[in-house]
Parts: C-alpha cells; structure tokens; sequence
C-alpha cells in the first residue's frame, strides 16, 4: 500500500511537472533551440566540439547580458536602443581606467558597472521624470555615447590590458568560461527579483498598466529609472567582459548587439507591449542566436545573410508575440 501510495505520488508529481512545462512560455523556444542544435550537429559535426560550444557560449554571454538588461526595459512597456554604445563606452572608460590609473583589476569590473548604471539612470531621469519618448531618448543617447567614444579614442583601440585582466573575459571556472557563469548568475539573480520581490512584481505592474499601476501606489518613475540603470549596467558588464576577453578596448565593441539583445528577449517570450516576459526565456533566446550565428560560420554561409536571417527571426518573433496577445 506505502509503495503503490508513493508511486502515485510520484506519477502525479512528473504530470504536474509536464503540465507547468507545456504551459511555459518559454517551451516553443526551448524546442526550436534543440531542434537547432541536432541539425548543426549533423550537417556540421565540429559544432559539438568543445572549442566551439566554449565559443557559441561565451558570445551568449555578451548579448545575453544585454539581452536582460533590455528584458527588463520591454517588461515596463519601454525599449532601451543605446545600449550597444553603452557598452562600448563603457568599456574604454574601464580600459582607461586600467591602463592609465594601475587600479586593481578586480576594481575595474564594478567600477564600469556603476558608470553603465549612471549612463543608464541618465535615460531613466529623462523618460520617468521628465516623460520623454523612451525610443526618441535612447535614439540620442545611442548617438551621444558612439561620438563620446570616438572622441575619446580617435577610433584606435586601447591595448593591453594585462594577463590578470584577461581572466574575466578568456579564463575558465571549473571548465565553464567566466563570462557565462557571469551571465547565468546575473539571469539567476533577475529570475529570483521578478518573480519573488516587490520589485518585480512592479515591474510586471507598470508593463500591464502604467496608470492602475501608479493608482495604487507605485512610484512608477522610481522602478522606470532603476530599470534604465539596470540595462546600463549590463550594458557595461558585457562591453567589459568583451574587452578583456579580447585583451583591448576597442571603439566597435557593442555593433550589432542591439539587435541581437532585443531578438533574445522577443523570442523567448518578452512582449513588445510591456507585462510579459520571464528571464529563462531571454537565455534560451540569446542561446539560440549565438548557435544560429555559429551555424552559419561552419556551414561557410556568407555572413551577409547574418543580418537577413536575423531580421526574419525578429518579424517572426513579433507576429508570434501578436498572436499571443490577441
């Protein structure tokens, strides 16, 4: 009796399971990404291999870091287009402030994070205090922050930045390279702020509905300035991560991450329109672009058709998150 008790238990406990699992949002992209992986791993079998899985991982990682910042952003019904200059912004400012100052390596990553907060809080104070267009704002800002860099550099990169700095971007812990542990304790962190916090649960609020939201009692403008910040943040996190990865600041970094950053959230489920969107979604949605882009490297596609396919996947993307809406 115990034993056929427990093996119902059991059988009740893998259907509910089943049943959570089915309704997640996130299913669709978690099948298309597996689907994804077992073709490349036929039609190109150096895919599997570790040094590439290291490769399409840690470029994830950069976009993905990205990506949650802009998660963030999109759940408050907002978008956030200056974070690929952000990131690149930042990560001269952390490599000027490695090279020329001697600071402690250590230092340098927090450091560029609280300078990627304030770029970010600067395009908070604009769209929650002032009520600015958030597109037109990070329009400008995008702009601001690219001529900042190219001034600042004259657009030559700034090298080296020494072996002990190279470890957050090239080193490896326990096997698994540090960007991407990175990566997924920041998605972690964010997935536990969401779901079990006020915090979060404002952030869904505002997305919803911003004006019932304001009713009772959020400060909107206050959780609209730490989101702007946040996506900063992260934002700065990957441009220097990037940098050490590559061992020098360079004026590029953050081309193309934008666009990347913003498919990662809209197809793992993110909606454009604000109040729905789960973290978990957002990794499996950077994931999946990291090994399209990695696919179409080793089956010797012209990298022209990157940006095609990518451009598809977005509309794509889009008309499924309009279909779920209506």
């Amino acid at each position: 009796m115990v034993e056929a008790g427990a093996q119902q238990g059991s059988e009740s406990s893998l259907t509910q399971g089943i049943a959570r699992l089915r309704k997640w949002d996130g299913i669709g992209i978690l099948i298309a990404l597996l689907i994804l992986t077992a073709l490349l791993s036929v039609a190109a079998p150096a895919f599997l291999s570790q040094y590439n899985l290291s490769v399409v991982a840690r470029q994830a990682s950069f976009v993905g870091l990205i990506a949650l910042g802009q998660t963030l952003v999109l759940l408050i019904g907002g978008i956030d287009l200056s974070v690929g200059a952000a990131a690149a912004l930042s990560a001269i400012f952390g490599s000027l402030l490695l090279t020329q100052t001697g600071i402690d390596p250590y230092l340098v990553l927090p450091i560029t994070m609280a300078f990627g907060l304030m770029l970010g809080a600067v395009n908070g104070f604009f769209v929650a205090r002032l009520g600015l267009n958030p597109f037109i704002v990070t329009l400008a800002s995008w702009e601001i922050f690219a001529g900042l860099t190219l001034v600042i550099t004259k657009g030559y990169p700034i090298r080296p930045l020494g072996d002990a700095f190279r470890f957050f971007g090239a080193g490896s812990i326990l096997g698994v390279p540090v960007p991407v542990v990175i990566f997924l304790g920041c998605g972690a962190i964010l997935t536990y702020v969401l779901n079990r916090t006020r915090f979060g649960r404002n952030i869904y609020a505002i997305g919803g509905n911003r004006e019932a939201a304001a009713l009772v009692g959020i400060r909107v403008w206050r959780v609209e300035l730490i989101v702007f910040g946040l996506a900063g943040m992260f934002a700065a996190l990957a441009g220097i991560l990037y940098a050490s990865r590559m061992d020098s600041g360079q004026p590029s970094v953050g081309e193309g991450w934008l666009m990347g950053a913003i498919t990662a959230a809209i197809i793992g489920g993110t909606s454009l329109r604000g109040g729905q969107g789960t973290i978990p979604g957002t990794i499996l949605g950077a994931l999946l672009m990291a090994v399209l882009a990695n696919g179409i490297v080793l089956l010797n596609v012209s990298g022209y058709w990157e940006r095609v396919i990518i451009g598809l996947v977005v509309l794509i993307a889009v008309l499924v998150d309009l279909v779920r809406r209506r």
